[in-house]
């Protein structure tokens, strides 16, 4: 099987080293030569695919826009497996079906990354025991799905989710695309910039996620406005709620609030068992 992985970033060059270190022949495709040239010194693929002649399948590991281009004007080989790897499903989804295409389509999102980017940042494990979403739709071609889920065991992902495109663009703006925006807002908040000496794990926790691509996570909001929009007021709400009881001076309303936020922070992870 000859996978081609167009764009060797940060998760393009992590599904190209996973996939080759199962013993798949990889080959590798951007637009930047530095990155082609890392992948191969490193062992993450085993040449350069000047275009999609030959493959098997073919995972876009590409911006929102640029993913959506490539999908509508890329030449694919009939019946060649083609999966996006875009945090964003449904815009995804619309263009591949908005006219006939020859290849058969799967939807993917790996839940894995770093708050750095870059293939420089890639490894081979770094899909170890993370979570990999796949969409699919009444026409979704079942031997397609068969070999994503192959590969995605492959590559190292511990559980395989599968939902419709609009289950996953509902799902990520409220688990990854609001706690970005948050990370993000919080930082900004006039004083951060002097609490030096007073910062914890919990700061930590707070802030890492606000240092991603301004210019990826822009454009993913965007192609997800209308679930990240409820959700962002949802936020609202909940902190509206706390602000409420503090200007009340009602401890018996703040205790309640924090117990709640607890046991809902039990019930989805249970002891020992982390984020799975």
């Amino acid at each position: 099987m000859k996978v081609i992985v167009h764009g060797l970033g940060i998760i393009g060059g992590s599904i190209a080293a996973s996939l080759k270190a199962a013993g798949h022949t990889v080959y590798g495709k951007n637009r930047s030569r530095s990155a082609i040239d890392y992948a191969l010194e490193h062992g993450y693929i085993d040449g350069v695919a000047e275009d999609y002649a030959g493959a098997d399948v073919v995972f876009l590991a590409l911006p929102p826009r640029i993913t959506v281009r490539e999908l509508q004007e890329g030449s694919f080989p009939a019946g060649c497996i083609v999966a996006d790897i875009c945090g964003v499903k449904q815009p995804i989804s619309r263009a591949v079906h908005s006219a006939p295409r020859a290849y058969r389509y799967v939807g993917t999102h790996p839940m894995a990354g770093k708050e750095t980017s870059g293939i420089a940042s890639a490894s081979a494990t770094l899909f170890s025991r993370a979570n990999f979403v796949i969409t699919r739709e009444n026409d979704s071609d079942e031997e397609a799905l068969s070999v994503i889920r192959s590969l995605a065991r492959d590559m190292g992902f511990a559980r395989i989710e599968e939902c419709s495109a609009q289950k996953h663009d509902e799902m990520i703006a409220l688990t990854s695309q609001l706690a970005h925006v948050v990370s993000s807002a919080y930082i900004k908040r006039e004083g951060v910039r002097d609490c030096a000496g007073f910062t914890g794990g919990s700061f930590q926790d707070m802030t890492r996620v606000a240092v991603v691509d301004e210019k990826m996570w822009a454009e993913l909001y965007l192609f997800n406005q209308e679930y990240l929009l409820n959700e962002v007021d949802r936020m609202i709400g909940c902190l509206q709620a706390y602000r409420t009881a503090l200007s009340e001076g009602d401890e018996e309303g703040l205790r309640a609030l924090v117990r709640e936020g607890r046991c809902y922070r039990e019930q989805i992870f249970p002891a020992n068992e982390g984020n799975k």
